[in-house]
């Protein structure tokens, strides 16, 4: 197919946020301090290419704790744990760096603040989800997952019971808002977190696709498939009016999806990297595309502090 004279958009924040920043940091620093094999539960982040070059490094991906050997070097990722893979993981005497985002941690500590209060529960993700395992693990008490509207109606508990409710931080705002406002209506008295879970740069990437969906004809989501805050930022775009595609990389691309668009976005889940995004914008600009707006990342201004024995002298945070 022949594409000349099409508009190229980026948009912008896109890409790595600072928990995945100090989660691949922390991975990395690990490798260099202690020496391959460095063992790491779970993907560290959902992304393909950033796994596999871990993984080139001496990252040894595994999914229980009985794959690592004894006295080893372990990392959590990116998602968190339960309490229970915690505990396992020092009663095996492994050597552990917490790569958990933050903003995650943060949830896990409501979750287990309001148990202790004597309060059940309400979760807000994706079930099988690693994160929504994780935070559901922490719970010291009744803890209830809802995904969808319909599941709030079945939920089991009645207005009178102490409720407070929490969520993944990588749920669609907009998806969330309104689950949110059902669990309100049904149970007047329910609590919730002082500030919303779902983190600050799933909240960017979603208004800035929202903009771009709004002015192309078809959008380009860089991020892996399991990826759940790309596979939200695909969905969003797909609402607002656009074609919109999930690709883990420039081969993935098929030209049909392109058929008779005049201006084609692209942007990208926070765990896809910024080489992955230049390399999908090298190829539309090589089929006869222009890159118009500012080709600059908006700064978010957020950075989290590395675990104290891999931080190199005087330093406070990754960026």
């Amino acid at each position: 197919m022949n594409m000349t004279d099409f508009v190229i958009k980026l948009a912008s924040p896109r890409g790595f946020c600072a928990g995945v920043d100090r989660a691949i940091e922390i991975v990395e620093r690990a490798l260099q301090k202690h020496g391959a094999p460095v063992y790491v539960r779970h993907e560290v982040v959902h992304n393909r290419f950033v796994v596999d070059d871990l993984r080139s490094k001496g990252a040894i991906f595994v999914e229980e704790l009985d794959e690592v050997p004894d006295g080893a070097t372990l990392i959590f990722s990116a998602h968190g744990v339960s309490q229970k893979v915690q505990k396992e993981a020092n009663t095996l005497g492994l050597k552990v760096f917490d790569a958990t985002c933050p903003l995650v941690t943060k949830v896990h500590s409501e979750v287990a603040r309001y148990g202790r209060e004597g309060k059940t529960v309400v979760l807000v993700g994706h079930e099988g989800h690693p994160e929504v395992e994780g935070t559901m693990g922490r719970a010291v008490g009744p803890v209830f997952l809802v995904e969808t509207l319909s599941d709030v109606a079945g939920l089991e508990l009645t207005s009178d019971m102490p409720l407070a409710y929490v969520t993944q931080t990588t749920l669609s705002v907009d998806d969330t808002a309104r689950i949110v406002e059902a669990l309100r209506r049904r149970f007047p008295g329910i609590e919730g977190p002082r500030q919303n879970d779902i983190c600050y740069a799933t909240q960017n990437r979603q208004d800035s696709v929202r903009e771009l969906a709004q002015i192309c004809d078809v959008v380009l989501v860089v991020g892996s498939h399991n990826s759940s805050n790309s596979n939200r930022l695909r969905e969003l775009a797909e609402e607002v009016g656009a074609r919109a595609y999930l690709i883990d990389g420039v081969d993935d691309i098929v030209i049909d999806w392109l058929a008779g668009a005049r201006q084609i976005g692209i942007t990208a889940g926070a765990s896809a990297p910024e080489v992955l995004v230049r390399g999908v914008l090298d190829h539309l600009e090589s089929m006869g595309g222009r890159l118009e707006g500012a080709d600059k990342m908006v700064e978010e201004g957020v950075a989290f502090a590395l675990p104290t024995e891999l931080r190199d002298d005087f330093e406070v945070t990754v960026r």
